[in-house]
């Protein structure tokens, strides 16, 4: 897990470092549209905010969690984890013995389970969003007429 400090180091000369900062940030940016568009949908359901319903961004909150669940379900590791572990190791660094999800969780809170526990936290946080989904559902939102 020491592989975060060697990584920072060599950040500014290594592209490979960069490449997997930059793989590191759209991995936070996927969790926070997964987890804040999930608080987002449920405070918008409260407030009646139109665009917490728009089809879109409800279909593509769903495919995330979708995602994730099945790839949790399957075994199959994170496909973001896998290319952030490749471009951590071509840069000299330490790749992640743990999934993005619990290596961040033993680095800020410093908590750690089994993948099993990892599963059934996604499965129950997908479930969530389904429920929330059916019923609150997603709407196509019209465009106001020109008068």
């Amino acid at each position: 897990m020491g592989g975060g400090k060697t990584l920072r180091r060599h950040t500014m000369t290594n592209p490979y470092a960069l490449a997997a900062d930059a793989v590191v940030t759209i991995h936070a940016v996927f969790v926070a549209f997964v987890i804040g568009g999930q608080a987002a949908i449920l405070i918008g359901w409260v407030k009646r905010w139109n665009w917490t319903r728009h089809l879109v961004f409800r279909i593509a909150h769903l495919a995330a969690i979708g995602f994730v669940v099945l790839e949790s379900w399957f075994d199959i590791p994170c496909s973001l984890t896998l290319l952030e572990n490749r471009f951590r190791v071509l840069a000299g660094a330490e790749p992640y013995e743990i999934s993005f999800i619990g290596y961040w969780l033993d680095r800020l809170l410093f908590y750690t389970a089994p993948a099993w526990a990892f599963t059934l936290i996604y499965s129950l946080f997908g479930a969530l969003v389904v429920i929330t989904f059916l019923a609150y559902p997603p709407r196509r939102l019209r465009h106001r007429e020109a008068p």
